[in-house]
């Protein structure tokens, strides 16, 4: 890549995205970070129970498996570090086509999901504990859309500009 491409690129990557980036990036190692959490400790909550009902929307029985917990902790940390890597066309890896497409796909895995549950729990499409629901409709379906959308502005803004 020559140094005028590298420049062009760099200028295209403004304060803007930067910020964009650094928001996702953060947000999804955060929710990463609560599911590590999570294995472990209901936390905020007092028992697995509520827990169960008011974060996964399901009962106490039906708790996904600590391994399975961690492998969305895992996949939550890899897509934070796409977002990082992604924000910086200039570098080698920024620019590679893997990157590129991860970036796309944490996108659109983030915005489907809060899409989704934006309507399965505000259109009533599933039987989930109220609690759930409530939390769905506030925290985290907004969060994950406002997560791909951030992800997906990351994207667009950095990809490769045609001469």
């Amino acid at each position: 890549m020559s140094s005028m491409t590298r420049q062009d690129d760099a200028e295209h990557t403004g304060a803007g995205v930067r910020g964009a980036a650094v928001a996702a990036a953060g947000g999804l190692l955060a929710a990463g970070a609560l599911h590590v959490v999570w294995v472990f400790s209901p936390w905020p909550l007092d028992s697995r129970a509520e827990f169960a009902a008011a974060v996964v929307g399901v009962e106490e029985a039906q708790l996904p498996s600590g391994p399975l917990t961690l492998a969305v902790a895992g996949a939550l940390g890899a897509a934070a570090g796409l977002v990082a890597t992604g924000a910086r066309p200039a570098s080698r890896f920024g620019r590679s086509r893997p990157v590129r497409a991860g970036l796309w796909a944490v996108s659109g895995a983030m915005a489907a999901r809060g899409l989704g549950g934006l309507a399965g729990s505000g259109l009533g499409l599933w039987s989930k504990p109220d609690e759930f629901r409530h939390w769905d409709l506030r925290l985290y379906s907004p969060l994950c859309v406002a997560l791909g959308g951030l992800t997906g502005y990351v994207a667009l803004r950095t990809r490769r500009r045609r001469a």
